[in-house]
């Protein structure tokens, strides 16, 4: 398996599987809000200019 080369993408990929992790297990802990609105960030900043 062959991980992605564009980083935006591999950290929208990240952020997905903590969304789904805390849906569907009730995924918890201190911080968990920041880190996912952090990753989304960055996802987003990265993917818009081409990273």
């Amino acid at each position: 398996m062959r991980l992605t080369k564009n980083l935006g993408m591999l950290l929208l990929g990240i952020w997905l599987l903590i969304q789904g992790l805390e849906a569907l297990v009730g995924l918890s802990f201190r911080g968990l809000g920041t880190i996912e609105a952090i990753l989304a960030l960055v996802a987003g900043i990265l993917i818009m200019v081409g990273r």
